[in-house]
């Protein structure tokens, strides 16, 4: 590595659906990168949640190249050093080093990573990471939790019920008459800890409703039913970690029904305005509301703010917040940033900048007490 440029670790891949997605998105982003600054060691999760490093991870992950093998961070204070794992005989292993990682760069989209589960095994490691620590990760991931945190900061949130996945499997028409008497139809079906609209279903009746929970049940064992309107979808990037900030607002034009996985990353026929052909009043309101959201659930870093523009009635709901959003060079989250002056080279290095100011800032705390004698 040459001398004063910072060594950036690239997580991606996963145990996600949204796998594929994150394997996207860090191409990207090693692609942008400025490489006069900063030197990338990509590291690559299999969908058995298998950390591979050394040769070509990207490679490995799509079309098996065995140069990548084995590695593993430690997790030990102040050990960013990631090691690779060789097999000494049947029985035994041995660790050598790999490289010493500066920053982490996690684009991990979905569970065993934006849930901040990578985020607890790199804080027990000390090391700068970019993007929102364990609980906004956490919060952001699970849509029930950020709802009730939203209602709690007076944030709009659509009515919606919580079902379990078991409480489904044990008493079908119980829920059914539960969540019929709750909510109108027509109502959205989701995992609750999924992004990219995978396992998501729109209702119109009783029959629909019943198979929209056993889809979203194949992914969680938590799902979520909500109140479904005819709707404009805004969304909004927001950067920063005290002092957060919001992009100009953009508008997604489903090419489907609504924003499907298939329309997103397959059919290619969603549309993308920015900025959203919004008056000044709503463009200043769903901003603010982004930065609200980003602060109430402890968020760093990044973050895209979706939001839900009521047709009927001109009502703003808050829909969700994604802490890793897709971030391929035309993924709405840089498209914002770059529409609102910052483009995606200068967003990548603003994102490690604001990793290494909040690990700083967090190493000023104290971790043990010493009372007064």
């Amino acid at each position: 590595m040459a001398k004063n440029r910072i060594r950036v670790g690239v997580i991606f891949g996963g145990r996600s659906g949204e796998h594929e997605i994150s394997l996207r998105s860090a191409r990207s982003i090693m692609d942008a990168i400025d490489k006069d600054k900063y030197d990338v060691l990509p590291i690559g999760i299999t969908k058995q949640g298998q950390w591979i490093a050394g040769g070509d991870p990207m490679r490995a992950l799509t079309s098996g190249d065995p140069s990548a093998g084995p590695a593993a961070l430690l997790g030990e204070p102040g050990d960013s050093t990631l090691k690779a794992i060789e097999p000494v005989n049947e029985t035994s292993r041995s660790l050598t080093d790999i490289a010493t990682i500066d920053v982490f760069f996690p684009v991990l989209h979905g569970p065993f990573g934006e849930d901040g589960t990578v985020q607890g095994l790199l804080e027990l490691a000390d090391v700068p990471y970019v993007g929102s620590g364990v609980a906004g990760s956490a919060v952001g991931m699970d849509k029930v939790l950020f709802k009730a945190v939203m209602q709690a900061h007076h944030i709009p949130v659509l009515p919606y019920q919580l079902v379990l996945r078991s409480e489904w499997e044990e008493n079908r028409e119980a829920v059914l008459e539960r969540v019929m008497a709750a909510l109108d139809f027509p109502v959205f079906v989701k995992p609750a800890n999924l992004g990219s609209s995978v396992g998501v279903t729109k209702a119109r009746d009783r029959e629909q409703l019943a198979d929209a929970l056993d889809e979203a049940a194949r992914y969680d064992r938590r799902l979520l039913v909500e109140r479904g309107i005819s709707a404009r979808e805004i969304e909004v990037s927001v950067l920063g970690n005290e002092h957060p900030v919001a992009s100009v607002p953009g508008e997604v034009i489903p090419g489907d029904e609504f924003y499907s996985y298939k329309d997103k990353y397959l059919d290619d026929k969603a549309k993308l305005l920015i900025p959203a052909p919004l008056d000044e009043r709503l463009t200043e309101q769903v901003r603010e509301l982004a930065v609200a959201s980003f602060k109430a659930i402890d968020a760093a870093g990044l973050a895209r703010c979706d939001f839900l523009l009521d047709r009927e009635t001109g009502e703003l709901w808050m829909n969700e917040i994604n802490t890793i959003p897709g971030f391929t060079s035309i993924s709405m989250y840089p498209k914002l940033w770059e529409a609102s002056g910052i483009p995606y080279p200068e967003l990548i290095d603003r994102l490690i900048q604001l990793a290494l100011e909040r690990h700083a800032d967090k190493k000023r705390s104290k971790t043990t007490y010493e009372p007064e004698s």
